[in-house]
């Protein structure tokens, strides 16, 4: 998870880029802080999916074979 020091620092350089705009040393720290938040964003995202079981009104599970290969693929790996 990416600490509340840098969420708050990306919060503070987009009103900053919308107001007053950026120099080019903030564009590309807002852009590395980006990356780094999408990074951790789609890592927190797919084990949320990975670990998701769907059962349809029957009890019977019907989790996609998709979700259920990753599943196995991470635990052999």
């Amino acid at each position: 998870m990416l600490s509340k020091e840098k969420l708050n620092r990306i919060s503070e350089l987009s009103r900053k880029s919308k107001s007053v705009g950026l120099s080019q040393e903030e564009a590309k720290e807002q852009s590395s802080l980006r990356a780094e938040y999408l990074k951790v964003f789609r890592s927190t995202m797919r084990n949320t999916i990975e670990n998701v079981k769907v059962i349809d009104p029957n009890g019977n599970d019907v989790t996609p074979d998709k979700v259920r290969n990753m599943r196995e693929n991470k635990y052999l790996n």
